[in-house]
């Protein structure tokens, strides 16, 4: 690995209950492409960061102190509108903060994430 990406971030795992579901979920609403390692491990890559979903009965959401990963969208609504018809869960409607506005969802197998663009 070049030094450019000495002690950067390069990886984030996430466990899902349903990696069927997640991965299509993924594949439907952003076209993410996956590789399988099994029955208990997908990857993605060439997605801003690489990483992938491990089998487990647990999830990432900010309100119990996980992480948030946001996506960057040109079209915001358009973006809520794909994550809708690929099966998430919308839990905060596009609001304004000062940088701009943002969504947050559930993918199937329960974690959040967001999506955000810059102000109207």
């Amino acid at each position: 690995m070049d030094n450019s990406q000495h002690e950067k971030l390069n990886y984030v795992e996430f466990a899902a209950k349903d990696l069927k579901a997640t991965s299509d979920f993924f594949n439907n609403a952003f076209s993410w492409d996956f590789t399988w390692y099994g029955d208990d491990y997908v990857s993605f890559s060439n997605e801003g960061l690489d990483g992938g979903f491990y089998k487990a009965n647990l999830q990432t959401r900010e309100d119990e102190g996980g992480a948030l990963l946001i996506f960057y969208s040109n079209d915001l609504e358009g973006s809520m509108r794909k994550v809708e018809k690929a099966g998430g869960k919308i839990t905060k409607a596009i609001f304004s903060f000062p940088g701009g506005r943002r969504f947050h969802f559930h993918e199937p197998s329960g974690n959040e994430f967001a999506v955000w663009s810059d102000p109207e």
